[in-house]
């Protein structure tokens, strides 16, 4: 226990006072005559002791009011742990602020970030002179203590909301480790928080609580300035039917609506012209609803070759305006052109590679992906691979060592091979040249005439396989039988990117140079054929839709468009992939604010590597003019849980913090409750008037009664 006024405590003296008044004023007995004084001697005595015991009560009493009287001045407190400081003392301070998106959240014409600046600024104002303030947000960074008190004030006024916020956890963390630094023994942790659950989700938030466990004298205060009960609309995540398309293809443009009330939003998308301006190509009204996301989708048109960029957007205005648009980017392009190698330019084998990657109706609407170009084994030799992105040898027969020699240095120098091993693959296979491409040494055919064999997902991380994972469980590959397969020991260089369900690969990939190359084991089956020469049904079974995604998804792969992403959430590391024939020394990055700053490319990789994706929108990349140049860009959003206004409640706040001592304030006379609380303890001043005030009372009654019944007593005057 300790004294806000320890030099009051002196008053208790006065209780000398009613003792003296008592000796003082005490009544002498007076002597009466009276004949019968045997008959009153034993009532006598009784009264005596019975008075004496009264006077001794009312004197503990009025000792006692006197007493408790001067400890409530002298302002007493108590501390369940630790050890009460002046409360003028210096302390270490860290103020943290939560400043992800969400903190733009406006109520009552103030957004949530405004409010934690506004108490922020009042705060730094009541530390004691001399005390270490650092000021902490929610970016990626070290922390330190600021200067002084005026450098705080001037880093509080400047926070600003940030797309890449760090989990509040994080940031906690680090703040105690800086109070841990300080040679002050009080330390004190403010949090301006809205308290929204996304802030704290990260595993093994234990580690804060066992941080914090080692500052002992630590005073933890969570300052909530958040709103009991928010409304928002938002826009989830963009789904793009493809971030790649084929010329005059379709494409559908899908989002989620959320919200945290019932209600109806207009939705439209946009696409921006070549001269920036927006144009609208849908519109659509959503009934929200707070249990359940509502899609929305668009069908756009056919577009041109070239990038192009656009947003969604919610119609009309709430509390919220940073999840209110999503931001995308599509890139449309010329067919590829993939040089099929087959025994025979009209072989069925062949024919049903190029059908699955360019329909007959795509091909006469001018919407398939692929320009297929057949040639045999022969003609290969005449043939400029580097103006191939991808080769398919399809059942290749033996090649001679300097057609695979060719092969080799086309890979080697980043072009893709496929190859689909059939019939005529016969081991010892085609020498030194194609183990120097294919996954592994040729080993025995494996036979499954009763179809009890099939193609399952094997490495569901692959980029290759990244449209079959939305489907998992749901391909049904166990319809379309493998009656036979090549059996490869694979190359320490290979790994296998799908499988049968016999655990054996059915599609290696092997990296070689700057280029790769997929091997599938059994053969692109053109028709049904007898059951002794039937290798499988994949393209032939009822609705071969999953061969048909497969190969266009192998294809897409080899050519690299599954490498480089054009949509990417603040934060991400955008990578675009450039031809090395289309490469320039530095490349012109124009962010969503319309600055720009100067980007070298990575040469090795062929690739342009941006990490200042922090503010999200439309980027653009630009280089060598109009004429011949690039023009290439990508999309950047802030992720769908930053904007999420779920509340915790105390009883989670606890959970988080396990047995770490905090204070919960709303308000600065709260905050101002709990922080005197906390340096000097809890105060009894409270408390011990109100014992005082029944000590008197008490005091008040029986003097009452007392007096009251001496005065009723005959022969009193």
């Amino acid at each position: 226990m300790d004294f806000v006024n320890p030099a009051l405590l002196a008053g208790a003296a006065a209780a000398a006072a009613p003792i003296i008044l008592h000796l003082v004023m005490r009544q002498q007995p007076r002597h009466l005559e009276f004949p019968a004084l045997r008959f009153i001697q034993v009532r006598q005595d009784a009264n005596r002791r019975r008075l004496k015991l009264r006077h001794i009560l009312l004197l503990l009493l009025r000792c006692a009011a006197v007493c408790l009287l001067a400890a409530a001045l002298a302002r007493p407190s108590v501390k369940a742990s630790g050890v009460i400081g002046d409360q003028e003392a210096p302390v270490a301070a860290a103020l943290v602020f939560d400043t992800a998106p969400r903190m733009d959240y406006r109520h009552q014409n103030q957004t949530r970030l405004e409010v934690a600046r506004d108490i922020g600024l009042w705060l730094a104002g009541q530390l004691p002179p001399d005390s270490q303030v650092a000021v902490i947000d929610s970016r990626h960074g070290e922390a330190a203590f600021q200067v002084d008190l005026g450098a705080a004030h001037d880093r509080i006024k400047r926070l600003e909301t940030v797309a890449v916020a760090r989990p509040l956890v994080e940031t906690l963390e680090q703040s105690a480790e800086q109070l841990r630094k300080s040679e002050l023994e009080r330390k004190e942790l403010y949090v301006f928080t809205d308290l929204a659950q996304a802030a704290w989700k990260r595993q093994g938030t234990s580690t804060l609580a066992q941080r914090l466990a080692k500052l002992d004298e630590m005073g933890i205060y969570i300052i909530d300035v958040g709103v009991e009960k928010p409304q928002n609309f938002a826009l989830g995540e963009v789904h793009l039917s493809s971030e790649v398309l084929p010329r005059s293809r379709p494409w559908t443009l899908a989002c989620e609506v959320m919200a945290t009330q019932p209600g109806a939003r207009v939705v439209q998308a946009y696409l921006v012209d070549s001269e920036g301006k927006p144009q609208k190509k849908g519109e659509d009204t959503v009934e929200a609803d707070p249990q359940t996301p509502r899609p929305v989708e668009f069908a756009i048109g056919g577009l041109e070759t070239g990038t192009h960029q656009g947003y969604l957007r919610l119609v009309g205005s709430d509390g919220l305006a940073a999840d209110d648009r999503r931001w995308f980017t599509v890139e449309v392009k010329p067919p590829w052109p993939v040089l099929v190698v087959a025994s025979s330019p009209s072989e069925a084998r062949a024919d049903s590679l190029t059908r699955a990657l360019a329909p007959p109706g795509f091909r006469r609407t001018g919407q398939a992906r692929w320009d297929c170009q057949v040639v045999s084994p022969q003609q290969l030799g005449q043939q400029p691979l580097e103006s191939f992105p991808a080769v398919a040898l399809v059942d290749p027969p033996p090649l001679s060592e300097e057609m695979w020699s060719k092969l080799h240095v086309y890979v080697q120098d980043g072009g893709s091979l496929a190859i689909f091993l059939g019939p005529s693959a016969q081991p010892p296979y085609n020498g030194v040249g194609g183990q120097e491409l294919l996954a592994g040494a040729l080993g025995i055919q494996a036979r499954f005439p009763d179809g009890n064999l099939h193609v399952v997902t094997g490495n569901e991380q692959h980029p290759m396989l990244a449209r079959f994972r939305p489907l998992r469980g749901s391909v049904p590959w166990d319809a379309f039988p493998v009656y036979r397969h090549w059996q490869l020991e694979p190359v320490e260089q290979a790994a296998a990117v799908l499988n049968y369900s016999n655990n054996r690969p059915a599609v290696l990939e092997r990296v070689v140079g700057k280029g790769r190359v997929l091997t599938m084991t059994t053969p692109v089956e053109a028709r049904d054929v007898s059951d002794d020469n039937r290798w499988n049904r994949l393209p032939v079974g009822f609705e071969p839709w999953p061969f048909v995604m497969l190969m266009d998804q192998m294809f897409q792969y080899l050519v690299g468009s599954t490498d480089g992403r054009l949509n990417y959430a603040a934060g991400e590391t955008a990578v675009l992939r450039i031809a090395s024939a289309r490469q320039f020394s530095t490349y012109l990055v124009t962010t969503p604010r319309g600055d720009s700053f100067r980007q070298s490319a990575d040469a090795s990789e062929q690739s342009i590597v941006i990490t200042g994706t922090e503010r999200p929108g439309n980027y653009r990349v630009r280089a060598g003019g109009a004429s011949g140049g690039i023009d290439r860009g990508f999309s950047v959003n802030i992720p769908v849980e930053a904007s999420d206004l779920t509340r915790l409640d105390e009883q989670q706040l606890k959970q988080i913090w396990g047995e770490a001592d905090f204070r919960l304030a709303r308000s600065r006379e709260q905050i101002d409750r709990e922080v005197n609380t906390g340096r000097v303890g809890r105060e009894l001043f409270g408390l011990l008037i109100a014992v005082v005030a029944l000590v008197l009372s008490a005091e008040h009654v029986l003097s009452n009664r007392f007096y009251r019944e001496r005065a009723q007593q005959p022969g009193r005057r």
